[in-house]
């Protein structure tokens, strides 16, 4: 079969362009319109180096603290491999390889609009990379992300200059064997592509991206099994009401209200009658809270998004301006603020899921405690309840801000840091934790659904509970959970959902 490729241009690369290049494995090349740009922005920058004399910051000058230093033009490439050697200090647990596909395509990306004075050549090679799924060793530990992300973007670059280490086929060897496998010569940077490679957050963005795809994937589970958990628990439909919505018209609370009314469609659980008038905060309360969350990440999908259609190494260059110019684009606080937030939004989900949990295995309406027969003898769905708790107090201590931190580097160069990359990382284990959290909620709502028999739920939830069956039997009495717990992340981590059921604007 024919790979499938996608054409890199200037139009914007979306939430749903990428996980579809991703998952189909499509394989990348650069528009004619790119390679011009990239092209002439390099030709312009040589043109420039050979006729001007006065320092360009990181580009014939030393970098951070050293930008006095002025370089001689016969040391301009020694000055970037420097560079990359000397910001290679990561250290920690490797980047997972999902993750540094990601980078590759931010990176090509970034340096494709034609202000980063890249040579095709070294485009061409990430572009190489990504192709053949050749994925640099890079460690999650060592950004401060303030001038991008520095030692995880140097990783990234060290098998550009043909160093440092790569996975490739399923095997982790020095970058030396790959070339010499490939029938590659290493890349010679010329001035200021070090620079160019190693300042960006393409490491944040990354992790941005797959947090963000998701989040939006638990916020769906989230919904569903929330909407099974007030089935189980016998809940009351009218907090979902549109009018009660309507007068308060949170976008995420209306559309998450809609979205369970629409998932109880015909159910015979939820129009038969009730002998309660209320449910507890974490049923009754779905569409606020969930749709808190729903409504943050919209604001973090925006803030990612900018961020990966855009120019984050530095300095920049202006072909029709005639200008180089130093700023600081490279500084994550836009995606550390958004990443702090994000935790914040996805623990909630995990939090309010757990109640629910909680209340389905107190022997309430008509319920067995523990949601087994003959109780006592057996335990039921006591101890996973446990489990939950645990991680969402884990949560908790994850979601504290790394945003209002900061710490001086770089002999007082870099004197305010974002902290992005640890506030990626801890995002990261926390989307993990949750999904963790909600298969345990859907363990005990299936459970609990099999006490509410006859009666039967909407199509679509009999029809995602049924599936769930194949994977996780009803309990009759106590077994290992664990084996349990496991399949049901299995199950939500593996099942396909079409990207338009996730409420996602990009």
């Amino acid at each position: 079969m024919m790979p499938k490729y996608f054409t890199l241009s200037k139009a914007p690369l979306s939430f749903k362009k990428i996980s579809e290049i991703l998952s189909e494995k499509q394989k990348l090349k650069l528009s004619d319109e790119l390679i011009k740009d990239i092209m002439l922005c390099r030709s312009y920058l040589d043109d420039k180096m050979q006729n001007e004399e006065a320092p360009i910051y990181g580009i014939n000058t030393g970098f951070g603290s050293l930008y006095n230093v002025k370089i001689e033009k016969e040391n301009l490439q020694q000055l970037q491999e420097n560079l990359v050697m000397s910001h290679a200090c990561g250290i920690g647990e490797e980047v997972p390889q999902h993750l540094i596909k990601i980078m590759l395509l931010l990176k090509i990306k970034s340096l494709s609009f034609g202000h980063s004075g890249v040579q095709m050549a070294t485009v061409n090679r990430l572009v190489d990379f990504f192709n053949h799924d050749i994925f640099p060793v890079i460690y999650t530990q060592g950004s401060l992300g303030a001038s991008g992300d520095l030692a995880p973007l140097a990783h990234l670059t060290l098998p550009l200059i043909g160093k440092g280490e790569v996975w490739f086929e399923g095997e982790k060897m020095p970058t030396e064997m790959l070339y010499q496998k490939m029938h590659w010569e290493p890349i010679q940077l010329q001035s200021k592509e070090g620079l160019a490679l190693l300042n960006g957050t393409q490491f944040m963005s990354a992790y941005g991206v797959y947090l963000i795809l998701q989040s939006f994937r638990l916020q769906y589970f989230a919904d569903i099994i929330g909407t099974l958990s007030l089935e189980g628990f016998d809940g009351r439909i009218e907090p979902f009401h549109h009018l009660i919505h309507d007068v308060r018209p949170h976008k995420g609370q209306m559309k998450v209200a809609e979205r369970v009314r629409n998932l109880l469609e015909s159910s015979q659980i939820i129009n038969q009658p009730k002998v309660h008038v209320q449910d507890p905060y974490s049923f009754r309360c779905i569409p606020q809270v969930h749709g808190a969350t729903w409504d943050t990440l919209q604001f973090v999908a925006q803030t990612i998004y900018t961020e990966i259609n855009s120019v984050t190494d530095n300095p920049n260059i202006f072909m029709e301006e005639d200008l180089i110019v130093s700023g600081g684009n490279f500084h994550g606080q836009p995606l550390a603020l958004a990443f702090d937030f994000l935790g914040i939004a996805v623990a909630e989900l995990g939090n309010i899921s757990e109640r629910r949990t909680y209340q389905l295995i107190g022997g309430n309406r008509g319920l067995p405690a523990y949601l087994v027969s003959n109780s006592g003898l057996n335990s039921g769905m006591m101890i996973p309840q446990y489990t939950a708790a645990s991680i969402v107090s884990q949560n908790k201590q994850l979601a504290t801000p790394a945003s209002v931190d900061s710490i001086v580097s770089s002999n007082l160069q870099e004197d305010h840091v974002s902290m992005g990359a640890n506030a990626a990382t801890k995002g990261l284990r926390i989307v993990e934790n949750v999904e963790k959290i909600l298969a345990i909620e859907l363990l005990n709502a299936a459970q609990a659904m099999q006490f509410r028999r006859p009666l039967k739920s909407s199509e679509f939830l009999e029809s995602f509970l049924s599936a769930y069956r194949t994977e996780v039997p009803f309990m009759e009495q106590d077994e290992i959970l664990h084996n349990a717990i496991v399949k049901s992340i299995d199950f939500l981590h593996q099942m396909d959902i079409d990207m338009d059921e996730l409420f996602f604007s990009k």
